[in-house]
C-alpha cells in the first residue's frame, strides 16, 4: 500500500496533468472554429472545380486530345498512395484511422497482386506505417513547421505526384484523409486523384447548353486537372486540420474527466488512510495511558 507521501504527491502530478489537458482543450476548441470555417469554406470551390471538370470532360469524350493525367496509362498495375495525416498525437484515434484504411487498402492491392507505393504526408501516417510498409514508402512530406496551410503547400504535394506520374513510376493514384463532420465524427476517405475521376455532370432541366472552348478543350484540361489536383489535396488537408483539432478537443476533454475522477479516488484513498494512521495512533496513546 502506498503511504501517505506517495498518494499526496501522487495527486499533485495528476492536477498538473489535468491543467495541461484543459488548457489543450480550450487551445483545440479555439483552433478547431477557424479550421472549420477553412474547409466548409472549401468545399464550395472544390465541388465547383469538379463539376467544370466533368463538363468539359463530357466535351472531351475519348478524344485523342485528352491528357493522359485524365485517361491514364491504360494499366493499374502500380498504385501510389498518398496518405495524409497529422504531424502531432494526442488527438485520439485520428491518425491512426486513416493509417488504418490506407493500411488495409494497400493489403488488397498487394493481395491482388498489384505494387503499392507510399507518399506520407504527416509525422503520424509515417510513424505508423513505416513498420509493415516501410520499403514502400518513397517519400514524405513533413509540414510540422507550417503555422497555417496554404494552398502553396498542397500545390506542392500536387507536382510532385503529377512529376511521378510524368515519369511513369506508377499508374493510379489515390488520396487518403479524413473527412470532418463534427467534433466527434471524423471519416476516412479515399479519392482518386490520377487518373482524374471526373464525376457526373449535374442533371439539367430543359436544353443541354452548348459550349464553345477557346483554347480547345484538350489544352484546358491540361491546365484544369493539375489544378484540380492540388485543390483536392488542399481541401484534404484542410478537412483534416479540422478533423485533428475536432479530435484533439474531444480527446483533451476526455482526458481531463477522467483525472478529475482520479483525483476523487486518490483523495479517498489519501483519506482514509490519514484517518486509519490517526485512529492507529490514538489506539496506541489509549493503550500506553491504560498501561500505566
Amino acid at each position: 500500500m502506498p503511504s501517505l507521501k506517495d498518494l499526496k504527491n501522487r495527486i499533485a502530478s495528476v492536477k498538473a496533468t489535468q491543467k495541461i489537458t484543459k488548457a489543450m482543450k480550450m487551445v483545440a476548441a479555439a483552433k478547431l472554429r477557424r479550421a472549420q470555417e477553412a474547409a466548409e469554406a472549401a468545399r464550395p470551390y472544390s465541388q465547383r472545380m469538379s463539376i467544370v471538370l466533368a463538363n468539359i470532360a463530357q466535351a472531351v469524350g475519348g478524344d485523342d486530345s485528352a491528357p493522359a493525367l485524365m485517361t491514364g496509362t491504360g494499366k493499374d498495375d502500380v498504385h501510389l498512395l498518398v496518405v495524409c495525416t497529422a504531424e502531432r498525437g494526442l488527438c485520439g484515434g485520428f491518425n491512426s484511422q486513416i493509417a488504418r484504411f490506407a493500411r488495409d487498402h494497400a493489403r488488397r492491392l498487394l493481395a491482388a497482386g498489384k505494387t503499392v507505393k507510399i507518399f506520407c504526408v504527416g509525422k503520424k501516417g509515417y510513424d505508423a506505417l513505416r513498420r509493415e510498409f516501410g520499403p514502400m514508402i518513397i517519400d514524405r512530406m513533413d509540414l510540422r513547421d507550417v503555422k497555417r496551410i496554404s494552398f502553396e503547400n498542397a500545390d506542392v504535394i500536387g507536382r510532385k505526384v503529377i512529376g511521378m506520374f510524368d515519369k511513369g513510376e506508377f499508374d493510379v493514384a489515390t488520396l487518403f484523409y479524413s473527412e470532418f463532420k463534427s467534433v466527434i465524427s471524423q471519416v476516412p476517405t479515399a479519392q482518386q486523384l490520377i487518373p482524374a475521376a471526373a464525376p457526373e455532370a449535374p442533371a439539367t432541366t430543359g436544353a443541354n447548353a452548348v459550349y464553345e472552348y477557346e483554347p480547345d478543350a484538350g489544352a484546358i484540361l491540361q491546365d484544369l486537372i493539375p489544378r484540380n489536383i492540388s485543390v483536392q489535396i488542399f481541401r484534404a488537408l484542410l478537412e483534416n486540420v479540422a478533423g485533428e483539432m475536432g479530435a484533439k478537443m474531444s480527446a483533451m476533454d476526455n482526458a481531463t474527466r477522467n483525472a478529475g475522477e482520479m483525483i476523487h479516488k486518490l483523495t479517498l484513498s489519501y483519506n482514509r488512510q490519514r484517518q486509519a494512521q490517526i485512529t492507529k495512533e490514538l489506539i496506541e496513546i489509549i493503550s500506553g495511558a491504560e498501561a500505566l
